[in-house]
C-alpha cells in the first residue's frame, strides 16, 4: 500500500499525494508536481544562497514558496513561507526520519507547524516545514532561541545543562509554569526518540498575541538512528550526565525538583506517551524510511520506553 508523504494516509491508485494532503498545503491545490531539482542540485543551491538566508543550521536549507498556480514549490531568498531539506550527502534518509520524528511528536499534542516531505526531480524526497515565524503578507514574529537569551553563540550550544534552562522559561515567559511542562514533555520525548541533538539552538522562544512562550517544535530527528556511533541521549546535560539516564533523573530530579511541576503534570505526560506508543509503532510502519532503518528507528525507542518504565 502506498501512502501520502504529507498525512500517512493511503492515497489513490497512480497519486502520489491525498487530497487532504494537497489542502492542507492550500485549499485551492490540486496537484503538486515533483520539486524540478535532484538532491545534488538542492544542496549546491543551498550552498549559493547561504548568505541570502536567515536560516541556519547543519543541514542544508533552502527558502521557498508554493506557487498555486504552477503546483509547484520555488526556491527563493527572501520571504518564503517554507522551508526545505534535501537528503544529506553525509547521513542516509535525513529527511524521511525527521518528518517521522516530528509526526511522532504531533501525535502527543507538542505543537508542530506543517510539515511533510515532497517528491523530486530525481526520485528522492526532500523535507518540508512551514516556517511559524511569519504572520500575514510579509509580517515576522519575535523568535530568539536560548542561545541568543543564554548569551550562548553556535559555537557553545552544548555549553549548558537541561536545570539552567528553567531559569529561561521564568525570566521570559507570560505563564512559565505551562510552558516548564511544555519542556518536560519536549525532554522525555526527545529521550525516547533518540534526539541526542536539542541544543541551546533548538530551542525558541516566540512572541505572538503579546504571549512569550516556547515556539513551535523543529529539528526534532532521532540521531541515534541516523549517526554511526552515537553515544549520549542528550544534548545538554541532566544531572550532570548526557547518557544512561533513568526514570529518577526524568521525573523525581527534572519535573519535581528543577522544574517544581506537581507529580500529576509528570505522571498524565507518561501516560499520554504510553497510550500513543501504538500509533507510534504504527506511524514508524507507514514511514518512508527503508525497511533496515524502520528496524532501528524502533528498536531504540522501545528500548528507552522499557527503560522507564512505559512498556514492558
Amino acid at each position: 500500500m502506498k501512502f501520502c508523504p504529507i498525512t500517512y494516509e493511503p492515497v489513490a491508485a497512480g497519486a502520489k499525494y491525498s487530497e487532504r494532503g494537497l489542502k492542507l498545503l492550500s485549499p485551492a491545490l490540486k496537484e503538486l508536481k515533483d520539486f524540478p531539482y535532484t538532491a545534488d542540485e538542492q544542496r549546491r543551491e543551498a550552498v549559493v544562497r547561504a548568505t541570502k538566508l536567515s536560516i541556519q543550521g547543519v543541514q542544508p536549507k533552502l527558502s521557498a514558496r508554493l506557487n498555486i498556480k504552477e503546483s509547484v514549490f520555488e526556491v527563493i531568498d527572501a520571504n518564503g513561507r517554507f522551508i526545505l531539506k534535501p537528503q544529506s550527502h553525509l547521513y542516509r534518509e535525513l529527511p524521511e526520519n525527521e518528518d517521522l520524528t516530528m509526526r511522532l511528536a504531533s501525535s502527543i499534542d507538542l505543537d508542530v507547524p506543517l510539515h511533510g516531505l515532497i517528491y523530486c526531480a530525481d526520485g528522492t524526497m526532500t523535507y518540508f516545514i512551514r516556517r511559524f515565524d511569519r504572520a500575514g503578507r510579509g509580517g515576522k514574529l519575535a523568535v530568539e532561541d536560548f542561545a541568543q537569551l543564554a548569551g550562548q553563540t553556535r559555537d557553545t550550544k552544548y555549553d549548558w545543562t537541561m536545570e539552567k534552562l528553567v531559569p529561561i522559561l521564568e525570566r521570559h515567559c507570560t505563564f512559565p509554569v505551562v510552558e516548564k511542562a511544555k519542556l518536560l514533555k519536549m525532554t522525555i520525548f526527545s529521550f525516547l526518540v533518540g534526539n541526542e541533538d536539542m541544543h541551546l539552538k533548538n530551542f525558541s522562544l516566540i512572541t505572538k498575541d503579546q504571549k512569550v512562550s516556547l515556539s513551535p517544535c523543529y529539528d526534532l530527528i532521532n540521531t541515534t538512528a541516523a549517526l554511526p556511533n552515537a553515544r549520549e541521549e542528550l544534548a545538554l546535560s541532566l544531572r550532570g550526565k548526557k547518557r544512561k539516564l533513568e526514570l529518577e533523573d526524568l521525573g523525581e530530579y527534572y519535573a519535581k525538583e528543577r522544574l517544581a511541576l506537581p507529580e500529576k503534570v509528570f505522571a498524565d505526560i507518561m501516560q499520554a506517551i504510553a497510550a500513543s506508543i501504538g500509533r507510534w509503532r504504527d506511524l514508524i510502519s507507514r514511514s518512508f524510511l527503508s525497511t533496515p532503518s524502520k528496524r532501528r528507528y524502533e528498536e531504540i525507542l522501545l528500548e528507552r520506553c522499557r527503560r522507564i518504565g512505559l512498556v514492558v
